[in-house]
Formats: structure tokens, C-alpha cells, sequence
């Protein structure tokens, strides 16, 4: 076999590697959004504490992430990312998973899941803003038509009015995207495994004496300690392990592509965990916005220039404004 042959055979295998990397990493994150709303209960029977399982997720991941890098022996990031990791904290530790789990006390997981599924869209309009980009009109206009979509669908599902768990859900939605655009300078200078882990660390001071503060008074169901246990060691941690790995191995633009699919996985798993219905119009709804999404993900919003070393197994996921992230 020539040289070129095995090349091209190699370059195959981890394309296809990295789907499939691509493809656990998205089926795990699906998850959160029924484990979360099993953990927090309905509003008519309230399960745990939403700051707790905002703040208690974080703080055990992070004691995992301490044991991780010290068996890894990872160096500590320079005082100069100290901004980045916090606005990174802020957003992906504190922001988005506070915001989502009050948003499940007041609605379905498969509801939250047509609202954030703009969240690969909104990374990118942060990341345009935030990096002055000039995207393109065609970039904004599906930028406009995809907000449209999930604010009429939440208007539909709300008999014509907007409710406030959906300001919630698309607050988390922008805190997630701010923190993966801040998280993006992170991964300059290591790996994405790592910069996750450091957020995560660096977060500590604050989440856990949060978590202690409002530990449970009250009984909880195990199922819904059972939804706090994912939520904290997959969508908090191993999730993004199986994400990033990845893009690093099939490259950012193609293995990001099977994102389109987390918004159904979430919508048909809250049907067997939760005993949720899906109805035509939500899978309408839902299908719509990601079909927006993709598209608008396909136009060009100009380069993101950041001077990654060469041998980070984040390379690709860096060069892509939507490189995401943990829900």
C-alpha cells in the first residue's frame, strides 16, 4: 500500500473515530435537560433545590476535576487566563445550569429543548460580537429567523403568551454561549480537557460553601438525587471529555454537525424518563430551528485568529466560534 493510501486510510479511521466521539459527547449533554428536571422536581412537586443542583453539580465536578489533573500532573494556567476562567465560570458553571434549572421547575425538558437548541447559533453571534467579526447577512438573517422561531414556538406552546421560564432558558442560553467564547482563550494554551477542568477548579471557592449553604432540608426522591449524579459526573465532566476528543480526532466542522441531532435526543429521552408527550407541532417547531441552525452555522461570520500551540488536542475545536459546550 502506497504512502498516500495509508494516509488517507488513517485520516478515515479518525474521521470516523471522531464521530463516533462526536456522537457519545452529543448523546450525553441530550441528557441533561430530562436528568435536570428530574432532579428539580415540577413546581408542583419540588424535588431539589435548583441553586443546589446548580451549585452541588459544579462543586463535585470540580473535586473530580482536582483529582484529574493532579493524576495528569497539568500545570497551572498562567494569572494572565484568570479573566478568561472566570467569565468561563460565570457562564457554563454558574449561568447556564442556574437559569436552566429554575427554567424546569415551570416547564417540560422537550420544551427547553426547541429553545436551546439556538444555543450553537448563539455561541456564534457572541463570538462575532465579542471578537469583531463581520458576519455576513446572511449569517444575521438566520440569526433573526431562528430567535424568531423559538419565541413563536414559545408564545404557541404558551396559548400565545410568553412565559418567564422561557426569558430563562434563552438567559441560559447566552450564559453558556458567553462562557464557550470566553472558554475559547482557555484552549490557547492547553488542552480542552484541561481548560474545562480548571474552570471547574478555579469555581470552587464559590460553589462549594454555595453548595453547603443550600444543601436540602427536605427529602428528595432517589430519582431525583439519581438526575443530580448525571448532571454532575457526565454533563458537568465526562460529557465534554467525549466531545472535544471528538473534534480533535474528525475536526471541528464536520463533527459539529451531528449537534443537529441533540435537540431531538433530549425531546424522545424525556419521553421514557419523564413520561412526557411529543406532540406534531413541537417536532415542527424543533426541526425548523435546526434546520436554521445549521445553515446559519454554514455563513461566514470571518476568521477566529488564535494562536494555538501545535500539538493541543484542541486545535480544531478552537478555530470554530461554536465549539461548545457542556449543558
Amino acid at each position: 500500500m502506497s504512502d498516500s493510501a495509508i494516509t488517507t486510510a488513517r485520516s478515515v479511521s479518525a474521521e470516523t473515530r471522531g464521530l463516533a466521539f462526536g456522537l457519545l459527547g452529543v448523546a450525553i449533554f441530550s441528557l441533561t435537560l430530562p436528568m435536570t428536571r428530574l432532579a428539580v422536581g415540577a413546581a408542583g412537586d419540588p424535588q431539589l433545590p435548583p441553586l443546589f443542583v446548580t451549585a452541588g453539580r459544579a462543586a463535585c465536578a470540580g473535586l473530580l476535576s482536582c483529582l484529574w489533573l493532579g493524576a495528569t500532573r497539568a500545570r497551572r494556567p498562567g494569572r494572565h487566563l484568570l479573566p478568561a476562567l472566570l467569565v468561563s465560570a460565570l457562564g457554563t458553571v454558574v449561568g447556564f445550569p442556574m437559569f436552566l434549572a429554575f427554567a424546569l421547575r415551570h416547564v417540560e425538558a422537550s420544551h427547553a429543548a426547541v429553545v436551546t437548541g439556538v444555543l450553537p447559533l448563539a455561541t456564534a453571534i457572541v463570538a462575532a460580537l465579542w471578537l469583531r467579526q463581520r458576519p455576513s447577512r446572511g449569517f444575521w438573517a438566520c440569526a433573526v429567523l431562528a430567535t424568531g422561531l423559538v419565541v413563536g414556538f414559545a408564545a404557541w406552546s404558551g396559548g400565545g403568551r410568553l412565559a418567564p421560564a422561557d426569558g430563562l432558558l434563552l438567559a441560559s442560553v447566552f450564559s453558556a454561549a458567553i462562557g464557550y467564547v470566553a472558554g475559547a482563550r482557555l484552549v490557547e494554551e492547553m488542552t480542552a480537557e484541561r481548560a474545562i477542568c480548571w474552570v471547574l477548579v478555579t469555581s470552587l471557592p464559590l460553589t462549594v460553601p454555595a453548595m453547603l449553604l443550600v444543601w436540602p432540608e427536605h427529602h428528595a426522591s432517589r430519582a431525583a438525587w439519581g438526575g443530580f449524579a448525571y448532571v454532575t459526573v457526565f454533563s458537568m465532566w465526562l460529557g465534554f471529555f467525549a466531545w472535544y476528543r471528538g473534534l480533535a480526532l474528525g475536526g471541528t466542522m464536520r463533527v459539529s454537525q451531528v449537534q443537529a441531532v441533540q435537540p431531538f435526543l433530549a425531546m424522545f429521552f424525556a419521553v421514557p424518563i419523564l413520561g412526557e408527550r411529543l406532540d406534531a407541532g413541537m417536532l415542527a417547531f424543533a426541526a425548523a430551528v435546526v434546520a436554521v441552525v445549521v445553515v446559519g452555522r454554514r455563513m461566514s461570520v470571518g476568521a477566529v485568529r488564535l494562536r494555538i500551540p501545535p500539538r493541543s488536542a484542541a486545535a480544531p475545536v478552537a478555530a470554530s466560534p461554536s465549539w461548545r459546550t457542556p449543558t
